[in-house]
């Protein structure tokens, strides 16, 4: 069986051990003492983005972040949205389809964004509220990849509301730095 905790547990590692080297990793994962190991997913998920907001200013937080996302599903999702991309001549068309309003997409004033009217994350499923969005940035990496390899750029995204921080959707904007139809 799929257990997205360890999973969860080895991406930040490697990714705060990248950061900031082995022990930071260890600290950051398992607590000073081992102690988070025993945490239920909803305590972990908490205290570990607590201990990596202590350890790390805000953008290398947001880059470990970003790089821990979990590729669930991706390959399915970039077919999906190269086939959008090749049944479109622009950003308005593009999510404009039925098929990319149905997935969350929208364009307004020339600018796309993405929404979910839940938190998709599955280590959020017993977390009631986040103070920070530090977790949440994991998928602006998510879609920073999907819409990398969709649109043929580099992409950048923006997260601007969480339902896990008390907001009423999960909004991102995505934003592409190139040319997408020619």
């Amino acid at each position: 069986m799929f257990d997205v905790r360890k999973l969860q547990e080895q991406v930040i590692f490697e990714a705060v051990k990248t950061a900031g080297g082995e022990a930071a990793a260890e600290k950051v994962v398992f607590g000073d003492g081992g102690e988070a190991v025993s945490e239920d997913n909803a305590a972990w998920v908490k205290g570990t983005m607590a201990r990596l907001e202590r350890e790390f200013d805000r953008e290398t937080v947001k880059r470990i972040r970003r790089s821990c996302q979990c590729g669930y599903g991706m390959d399915e999702r970039i077919a999906f949205a190269k086939d959008l991309v090749a049944s479109s001549s622009s950003m308005e068309e593009f999510a404009g389809h039925e098929r990319a309003r149905e997935a969350g997409l929208s364009c307004v004033d020339g600018e796309l964004y993405l929404q979910f009217p839940f938190c998709p994350c599955p280590m959020l499923a017993d977390v009631d509220r986040l103070e920070t969005d530090t977790w949440c940035q994991c998928t602006t990496g998510y879609s920073k990849v999907l819409f990398e390899c969709a649109f043929g750029c580099e992409v950048d995204v923006e997260l601007l509301k969480s339902v896990k921080m008390g907001d009423e959707i999960c909004l991102m904007k995505i934003i592409p730095s190139g040319e997408i139809w020619k």
